[in-house]
């Protein structure tokens, strides 16, 4: 209940923010596809960010994450993954929406994960557990635009994969690095 009541109370703070006036005339639509990569697994997605004021931004992100936690996790082999979507905000420390920037963004991830222990010995056993989680994490990155508005954007993240909940055995959860790239277009909408 408490989570469900965060979630919400974060969305209105966001929808407040993105409809507050701003001085330029033209905001930048950012539509683009992300590859992130960490130790135990890969997420490709699609990404949209939509900036306000001079310099600050929402984004909303769609993707699947591949989970292969190998012995990493609690038991000798966890694989498997999910669907999952990403909401947060970031600065540029310029104006104009390019060059360095830093942020703050939440995923949710819906995993089933496939785990196995004992594996090759005549004990083994295995088993599947769906979990949901939540994974915080800060990122600051570089925006390069090149072309007729088109978008490059390497970035790195750390935060917290957190399990919040499970059906099943529980599985792998902890601190997170990223490494992630964007590729994608810029589009230009004009202010109300």
């Amino acid at each position: 209940m408490k989570f469900n009541a965060a979630l919400t109370l974060c969305l209105a703070v966001f929808l407040q923010i993105a409809a507050a006036k701003t001085e330029a005339q033209e905001m930048p639509l950012d539509g683009s596809l992300e590859f992130q990569a960490y130790p135990t697994g890969i997420i490709p997605s699609l990404r949209i960010e939509k900036g306000f004021g001079t310099r600050h931004v929402l984004l909303l992100r769609a993707g699947y994450n591949v989970v292969r936690h190998g012995d990493a996790g609690k038991h000798d082999d966890e694989r498997g993954g999910g669907p999952g979507f990403t909401f947060g905000y970031k600065r540029y420390f310029s104006g104009r929406f390019r060059g360095g920037f830093a942020g703050v963004k939440n995923d949710f991830w819906f995993n089933e994960i496939r785990w196995k222990n004992n594996t090759g010995l005549p004990n083994e056993y295995a088993g599947t557990s769906r979990i949901s989680v939540v994974q915080p994490t800060a990122e600051a990155g570089f925006l390069f635009e090149f072309g007729h508005d088109w978008i490059l954007a390497p970035a790195l993240a750390f935060g917290f994969e957190i399990n919040v909940k499970t059906k099943g055995e529980p599985t792998g959860e902890g601190a997170i690095f990223l490494a992630g790239i964007q590729l994608g277009k810029r589009f230009y909408t004009a202010r109300r």
